[in-house]
This record gives structure tokens, sequence and C-alpha cells, in this order.
């Protein structure tokens, strides 16, 4: 079983349709979209109309709600106040353009999505639970971190009933496996950050989306590593900073395609 997942794609269209490219070339069985599909750039409506149309399931993000809910806060976490004023700049300009339909739609969608499988199809076989969040179980709008200690991590996904848990928010892709001791064996969890495919924050300036591979035969509670190839796709970034600067957007968002930051 091969699952694409991608989040974060904040009205970036070239490089969703970068990334809708890349996935057509590969044996992909299901696609899942983990939210923020606006916001920072100028293509709200075609973004949302693009993965609508592919009728790909989709949870959602803060700036999803946000807009959804026509409100003037998109949950994000500035650091400075000028991050502040750029970020009221980009959401008054969202809920500017986006339609009607869009609007319904980024309301409508579901905070959590969940797939339990039962792999190796035997009575010995283990059913696993792979939980697909924005920021995490508890929060939208949490910030996961790869630094956060494993413990936490543990603690959330013991409670959530995740084997698996895939999420974005942070824009800076990673994959822990934390192990846990059950019944005298070792089993373990996996917390994948699938980063972001308009607006990646970890240097690189390529769409990233993750390409879950879960062999049929194997329980992945029972392995330490699993399939998670963390795909970069070149787009034509200058494109998008291009629009971003012809319209009422802050330049600001057109340099951080370009340095990823």
């Amino acid at each position: 079983m091969r699952i694409a997942l991608f989040s974060d794609i904040h009205a970036n269209l070239p490089a969703l349709e970068a990334v809708f490219d890349d996935m057509s070339g590969r044996s992909i069985d299901m696609v899942f979209c983990l939210g923020d599909l606006v916001g920072y750039a100028p293509w709200p409506n075609e973004v949302a109309a693009a993965i609508r149309s592919r009728r790909i399931p989709v949870i959602a993000g803060n700036y999803d709600e946000g807009v959804g809910l026509h409100s003037d806060d998109c949950g994000c976490a500035y650091k400075t106040e000028d991050d502040e004023a750029r970020g009221a700049e980009s959401i008054a300009f969202t809920n500017s353009v986006v339609t009607d339909e869009t609007r319904a739609y980024l309301l409508g969608l579901p905070r959590h999505l969940r797939l339990t499988f039962q792999e190796g199809r035997t009575k010995e076989a283990v059913p696993f639970d792979l939980l697909m969040v924005h920021g995490s179980p508890r929060r939208i709008n949490e910030y996961l971190f790869e630094d956060r200690p494993d413990r936490s991590f543990e603690r959330m996904m013991d409670s959530a009933g995740a084997d698996i848990m895939c999420f974005g928010h942070t824009h800076k892709p990673y994959h822990k496996a934390l192990p846990y001791e059950t019944d005298g064996t070792v089993r373990y969890r996996h917390a994948i950050n699938i980063g972001s495919v308009g607006k990646p924050k970890d240097g690189d300036p390529r769409a990233c989306y993750v390409v879950l591979e879960l062999d049929a035969g194997a329980s992945p509670i029972e392995m330490e590593e699993i399939g998670v190839e963390f795909v970069r796709v070149e787009y034509d970034v200058s494109k998008a900073a291009r629009a971003i600067e012809e319209s009422p957007l802050p330049n600001a968002f057109a340099a951080m395609l370009h340095d990823a930051s």
C-alpha cells in the first residue's frame, strides 16, 4: 500500500501542479491532504478547485479554518511584529478573494482522518491506526517540531490511539520512530511531519510531500523502519514569486519562497 500525503500548499498553485505531475508518475494507491490550502499566495480558489476536482480527502488546517469562518485570525504563531503585520495582510487578502463556494468548502473540512489497517491478513496480525492531523491531535495549530521530547510524542499518540501519526503545520519534514514495550515485545510508533508543498521552511525551496509505503506482510508497529519517502519536487518558484509581487500581498512572501524560510 502506497499512500501519498501532502500539506500546507498555501495557495501556491505552481507548486501544487508540480506535485500532482510528480505523483502521476508513481504507483500511488491513495492520496490525502492535511490542510492549509490557502494563505500567503494569490491562488486560494484555484488550489481548492484543483484538489476538489481530484476528489482528494482533505482535513482542515488552521488557515482553512480561519478563512472558512471569515476570521481575521489564521491561528498562526508569528515571531515578530512585522511578521504579524504581514500575516494580517495575508488573511485580509485571502478573505477578500475567496469565493463563497471555496469558503463553504473550507468550513466543512473535518479536523482529523483515521485509517485502521489489518496488516498480514492473518489472525495473529496486529491492527494499527494511521491518524492524520494538521497540527496535532489536540490543537489544529499546535507546532510539533522535531526537537520536541520523544516522551511528549509518545503520550500524545498513546492518548490519540495512533500507531502512525502524519501531520504538517511546521513546514519542516521529519520522521521519528518511537519504541515502546508491551507484553515484553518492543514495538514502534511513527511520527511523520510531511513538510510543505507551497511554503517550505527547511531551507529547501522545492515542494515537499511524502509517500508512505506499508508492507502487506508486516505490521509497521513491529518495525523500526517503514517506507517513508520525502519527495522533493522542483517547480517554477520565480513564477509564484512574481505573482505574489504583482498582487496586494507583501513582497516578503515572494522572497520567502526563494530562501524557504
